[in-house]
């Protein structure tokens, strides 16, 4: 039999199968695929209702608690210790401090172990292996360059890949592993055709691990501006920053999670949990770093919609979390930021840390080929979140074009599964030589298609020319070495410090203190206290007495600086951003108080600050007593789950303000001028955080919701506190009055049900607003509310039909663009020996192979179903979808008039509620939607007085739901859709039906 790399027969995503034995029994089996079709959610086998949160055993919660422990020890360890990279605290050195490394593996297999033994009634089975048949097969993956806005790209590619040789087609889908170049991911070079190596660097919010760039407000804070310009203009500036350090992709936006459970983690990274809002944002900031000449990473595919059990090992268990979701919720919710991600023509898809149905993402062939390639038509290449590869040429014939970091099954083991792995399998027949070049194809062709070929824009690294990264992820120093990770000692300049800020009225720092006030929002304002006067009361003046404002609260203050934590792991100061590989160094983070100081006129304002959340009352009673405005700052925080602050391991353990924030507002309204002074309460925070504390508290005239606003948090806010902008915020998540009225789904897993944990999305598409409109549950703020300081009216609904009601779009049409075709021919083995002489650093990923003898031919165990082609999906046929999909069925317009006496910005928002009785043709199922959901929405300024006419259009996918049955987009021809026109998913004046 060969010596291949992959999978056994009949499974997807299984790990390398030579490892030895010891690493196999914690491996093996890891993943599985059956050739049997998807099945509804509900004949899924579901774990025992006794394995939900809260139900688990005494005993095994204190065992889970010593892992927690064991883990934080070793992380605290490898973030700053000894063991790390010169020590360096930006630097998330993986792979180092092996003894607490298996301190916490080998209690978390305890735990598993204990499970087995449990006697409490719960069914626990320790299974390395996932479920079988939830994930059915997809091959061969789909080809690239099938589209026309693709063809010029893919013509050029083709033909420098016909150039190369077998080694260089493997460093482009390789990275060379971490902290082994410059940027967090890094690929080698094909020298012989000039393609040069790529940076890979984070993030979301701004440049991670960067000298002179912007701390852009967060994507929860972008999302709730619900301004499209604004989100393209984000993308524009944040991508030019990355070309200007040199960095050819960017990994972002995010959006995944989607937002599932409102106390995950990572949530702040995307842009809320609706997917029309997640969708628009992303394609806009995905058209604007494109148009920067940087390619766009859409992340994190698919359902990782929570950090505990997310990766295999991070929390001690051999395999991560399975998110087991029926195809409709995964369409409908899920894959839609995806799918218009697609359709803007996004460079690169991320594949996530998790399991899909019991099929590790990155190794799913249904999602990467069938669904992602296939249906959405995406032209790119799809490439691992860091370590999220568990496979070897499994993952490849699954659909995965480049491995990230380049490292193997753990961190800096420089035992790629990609590198001189995927070279052996190709010499030995494991892996077509068809599907290689199709992987290197795909990353040279979107290398052409953002123009990364042109030498002006984009010089050749040194000696050739001066482009290349001029930075480096792992030393503030100017000098430094060239690769951190390995051996080798050979130092260069590596930090230019060149600054990519941009200047004047082009500065980014006043386009992300724009985006940080229009995310700002206002959810009360009783008696118009809003907007404050600069100058205080004008009773006090005439008095001629200092009118007293207090400031409490850590969160408005600079704590010990915003980088004092590494990638932000730690809740002190006021609250910029989350935390993990999403978050940047902040070039500087202005405090409130220091705005607030800046902003109010000293000569008739005295202001005190206290910037504790525990006041002294007893000892200082005027502290509070003698104020005549209070006005408190508190927060909420949360993270990447390789980082852990306070108790919060990454995902929140509920919803209350952290640091002892309810008491620190309850005890302000109590006491402030003796009870009798005006009290406002302003909360950053990583998503929606209960209130019902203290928010009907008589005292509490004033809440805002800033979010998480970036370097310019103080500035922006003082701009609207006191009405230099308006209050144009709009939620883009639901405020409940309690964690649970998110339901059985929106609460997160702390404890695992499974050495294999399985969350089942039971709920379907009832998530956040959805679920509350479902249920009847009344939120405290309703998902897309916001005050404004004046008022507007939408009125004159109109419904023009643009096109009547079919059932199916049109059939998908055979592309007229065929994909590059080259020689299948093997090279000889000879050509991929290392070079005589060749010097090898430790850990780095070659290409090479050492020995002729490595290659082996024989029959190559493939995946159950890898011979049966599939169909094309007649749900694809371009960028994002059917086209048709994207056809305007209906023209929606209203007339909106500013009735207040200001300036102001209002949000007009599009719901759509589908006819009742719907039953799919294909399987007579009755459909169930929600009671509304978004489909469209537009941000409109007008001077007080003035109206305008806002049209929308609403598609052909807008009105339509996703059948299992057909495997296709579906509209009903049957009935009335009623279409809503308002401020908020419950505030809608005006509707129609079509």
């Amino acid at each position: 039999m060969a010596r291949t790399v992959g999978l056994s027969p009949t499974r997807e995503g299984l790990l390398n199968d030579r490892w030895d034995g010891s690493q196999q029994k914690f491996y093996d089996d890891a993943h599985r695929s059956s050739g049997e079709s998807d099945r509804r959610l509900d004949e899924l086998e579901i774990h025992d209702d006794n394995s939900k949160q809260g139900r688990f055993p005494r005993w095994a919660q204190k065992l889970f608690g010593r892992y927690q422990t064991a883990e934080k020890n070793y992380k605290d360890l490898k973030n700053g210790g000894p063991g790390t990279l010169a020590g360096k605290q930006k630097a998330k050195a993986k792979g180092c401090c092996s003894r607490y490394k298996i301190c916490f593996i080998t209690t978390g297999v305890l735990l598993a172990l204990f499970l087995i033994a449990s006697g409490s009634g719960v069914f626990w089975a320790y299974n390395t292996a996932p479920k079988d048949g939830q994930s059915p097969p997809w091959y061969p993956s789909p080809r690239g360059g099938t589209v026309k806005s693709w063809e010029g790209s893919y013509k050029k590619a083709a033909v420098m890949v016909q150039k190369m040789t077998l080694v260089e087609k493997v460093n482009i889908t390789s990275g060379t592993g971490w902290s082994q170049d410059l940027c967090v991911g890094n690929t080698a070079p094909a020298n012989s055709v000039s393609f040069p190596a790529l940076c890979l660097q984070d993030g979301p919010l701004g440049l991670r691990f960067m000298d002179h760039s912007t701390a852009f407000p967060a994507g929860i804070t972008v999302g709730a501006t619900w301004d499209k310009d604004l989100m393209y203009r984000k993308g524009r500036a944040h991508g030019l920053e990355a070309k200007l350090k040199g960095i050819n992709i960017l990994l972002g936006p995010a959006m995944g999670p989607l937002g599932r459970m409102p106390a995950a983690g990572r949530n702040w990274e995307g842009f809320g949990p609706d997917p029309v809002l997640q969708a628009v944002a992303a394609s806009e900031e995905i058209k604007g770093i494109q148009d920067s000449g940087v390619i766009a990473t859409a992340k994190h595919l698919i359902a990782n919609e929570q950090e505990h059990f997310r990766q295999s090992f991070e929390w001690g268990l051999p395999n991560a979390l399975s998110s087991n979701l029926d195809d409709r919720t995964l369409h409908e919710l899920y894959l839609w930021p995806f799918a218009e991600s697609v359709k803007a023509g996004v460079g690169s898809v991320m594949c996530s840390y998790n399991l899909v149905n019991n099929s590790y993402a990155c190794g799913n062939s249904k999602l990467m080929n069938g669904i992602l390639k296939d249906e959405l038509g995406f032209q790119g290449f799809v490439q691992s979140d860091w370590l999220a590869q568990r496979s070897g040429v499994a993952s490849a014939l699954a659909g995965l074009d480049m491995t990230m970091p380049g490292d193997g099954l753990t961190w800096q083991d420089g035992k790629s599964l990609f590198g001189p792995r995927l070279t052996e399998a190709t010499l030995n027949g494991s892996l077509p030589m068809e599907r290689l070049n199709d992987m290197v194809t795909r990353i040279v062709a979107a290398w052409y298609q953002l123009k990364q070929d042109n030498r002006t824009q984009w010089p050749p690294p040194p000696p050739e020319g001066n482009g290349g990264p001029n930075f480096s992820s792992f030393t503030d120093d100017k000098i430094g070495l060239i690769h951190p990770g390995s051996d080798d000692k050979t130092k260069a300049e590596v930090n230019k410090f060149i600054d990519v800020q941009g200047k004047g009225n082009s500065s980014h720092g006043l386009l992300a203190k724009q985006i940080a006030s229009e995310g700002t929002v206002l959810v009360k304002n009783e008696g118009g206290i809003l907007p404050l006067s600069r100058k205080g009361s004008t009773r006090k003046r005439d008095a001629g007495a200092k009118y007293r404002v207090a400031i409490y609260g850590e969160d408005a203050g600079p704590g010990d600086g915003p980088n004092a934590c590494p990638d932000r792991s730690c809740n002190q100061g006021t609250l910029g951003s989350g935390w993990g590989s999403g978050a940047v160094d902040f070039p500087y983070l202005i405090p409130p108080l220091e705005a607030l100081q800046s902003a109010y006129d000293s000569s008739s304002v005295e202001i005190t600050p206290l910037l504790s959340n525990d006041i002294p009352i007893k000892a200082s009673p005027s502290l509070l007593h003698d104020q005549d405005l209070c006005i408190v700052f508190v927060n909420s925080d949360s993270g990447e789950g390789f980082e852990s602050w306070n108790g919060v391991r990454a995902d929140r353990n509920d919803l209350f303000l952290q640091k002892d924030g309810d008491q620190l507002v309850l005890k302000v309204a109590r006491g402030c001028g003796k009870g009798k002074s005006d009290v406002i309460v302003v909360v950053h925070a990583v998503g929606p955080v209960v209130l019902e504390r203290w928010i009907d508290h008589p005292s509490v005239k004033a809440v805002i919701l800033a979010n998480l606003p970036g370097q310019g948090s103080g500035n922006a806010l003082a701009d609207v506190l006191f009405g230099e902008v308006d209050a144009s915020g709009r939620l883009p998540y639901t405020v409940g009055k309690s964690l649970s009225d998110y339901g059985p789904g929106g609460q997160v897993m702390y404890y695992p049900n499974g050495v294999v944990p399985q969350q089942d999305f039971t709920e379907r598409l009832y998530v956040d607003y959805r679920y509350f409109d479902k249920k009847d549950i009344e939120p405290r703020y309703e998902f897309g509310f916001g005050l404004s300081y004046t008022t507007f009216e939408i009125s004159n609904l109109t419904l023009t039909e643009k096109k009547p009601k079919s059932a199916l779009p049109a059939p998908r049409s055979d592309s007229k663009v065929a994909p590059p075709i080259y020689p299948t021919d093997l090279p000889d083995p000879s050509t991929a020996l290392f070079p005589p002489g060749f010097r090898k650093l430790k850990r780095r990923i070659y290409p090479y192979i050492s020995s002729i003898s490595e290659i082996t031919p024989g029959k190559y165990p493939y995946p159950k179903g890898y011979d049966q082609v599939q169909p094309p999906s007649p749900a694809g046929g371009a960028e994002g979808g059917n086209p048709d999909l994207y056809t305007p069925y209906v023209s929606v317009k209203v007339s909106l008039k500013n009735t207040g006496n200001r300036r102001g910005k209002h949000v007009v928002q599009v719901y759509v509620s589908f006819p009742d009785g719907v039953v799919d043709p294909s399987t007579g199922d009755k459909i169930d939607f929600p009671v509304r959901q978004l489909r469209g929405f537009e941000k409109i300024e007008l001077d007080a007085g003035k109206s305008t006419n806002i049209e929308v259009e609403l598609t052909r996918k807008d009105f339509s739901y996703w059948s299992r049955g057909l495997g296709n987009w579906v509209m009903p021809t049957e009935g009335k859709f009623t279409i809503s026109v308002g401020a908020s998913s419950r505030d809608l004046p005006v509707n129609g039906q079509w």
